[in-house]
């Protein structure tokens, strides 16, 4: 499979996705499937992804939402999972070995030239918020979707909604210094948290029949398991991570054992189950 080159707009997300985020995302990807499933699902329910329709899958990363698409559109329809991480598309492209309708595309969302019109859904479960240009990026794809085809995503709400993030990130930073906040339009997990600005960009690619939905969900960190899985998980992915990045190994042991007593008491028969807040978000292209 290719590498796209670190080039254009999003140079510095491909760069990232492909030689930091990509691989531990590849390692930790049946715990983050455990974990997100719930909330992909969500989103194809509020689409009502149907028989015999063509989804382009947009940040489709190893797979797991491109595979339960297919399913749903079954033989007569198609799957296009697009991403920028040729790491994580080589996991995608192994699940999906067999299957005659999802393919994989390694490219930039935002710049790719898609067939106008040939798509009936744009899909994305949190991958969609990584944009340098989110308005150039939802043009693009809007020119993809067939007159009436909808867009549906989910995405984070503010850092502050979601404790399964701020909880590890704050028993972190007993130890370490916080890591540099990026303005809140940067892209990266929370720049879509602003409903306003969301919609600007959705109505100014020309969508329309805007919707979001706020979704309350309990996550379980790491998909589940023990107390000092989820400790583990945290330290890998999420802001908890980030901030920890530089700290000398003593550090990291302090930080795990402040994560450890932060988690433990939501810790549940199933696993360390925590409260999260996202968007799912709907349009369409009249």
């Amino acid at each position: 499979m290719p590498r796209l080159e670190a080039t254009g707009p999003n140079a510095e997300q491909i760069t990232y996705w492909n030689e930091h985020g990509g691989p531990r995302w590849v390692t930790l990807q049946a715990a983050l499937d455990e974990q997100l499933a719930p909330l992909g699902q969500a989103v194809m329910d509020r689409a009502v992804i149907a028989a015999g329709e063509r989804v382009l899958d947009v940040g489709c990363g190893c797979g797991e939402t491109s595979l339960e698409l297919a399913r749903r559109v079954g033989a007569r329809g198609t799957v296009l999972g697009v991403d920028i991480s040729m790491v994580m598309l080589a996991r995608a492209a192994e699940r999906a070995a067999g299957l005659a309708n999802v393919r994989f595309l390694e490219a930039d969302a935002q710049t790719h030239v898609f067939a106008p019109a040939s798509v009936g859904v744009v899909f994305s479960r949190f991958g969609v918020m990584f944009f340098s240009d989110p308005h150039a990026a939802f043009a693009n794809l809007a020119r993809a979707l067939a007159p009436g085809g909808r867009v549906a995503f989910t995405c984070w709400r503010a850092l502050a909604d979601n404790p399964w993030m701020t909880v590890p990130l704050f028993a972190a930073l007993q130890h370490v210094p916080p890591p540099p906040i990026p303005a809140p339009d940067a892209p990266g997990p929370f720049a879509f948290a602003d409903a306003h600005r969301v919609r600007g960009i959705l109505a100014d690619a020309g969508l329309a029949e805007i919707t979001f939905e706020t979704r309350h969900d309990t996550l379980t960190l790491g998909g589940g398991g023990s107390l000092e899985a989820a400790v583990d998980f945290a330290m890998q992915m999420g802001p908890a991570s980030i901030a920890i990045r530089q700290a000398d190994p003593e550090t990291v042991k302090r930080v795990a054992a402040s994560i450890g007593e932060a988690l433990a008491p939501y810790l549940t028969p199933d696993g360390v189950a925590m409260p999260s807040a996202s968007w799912i978000v709907t349009a369409r292209r009249l």
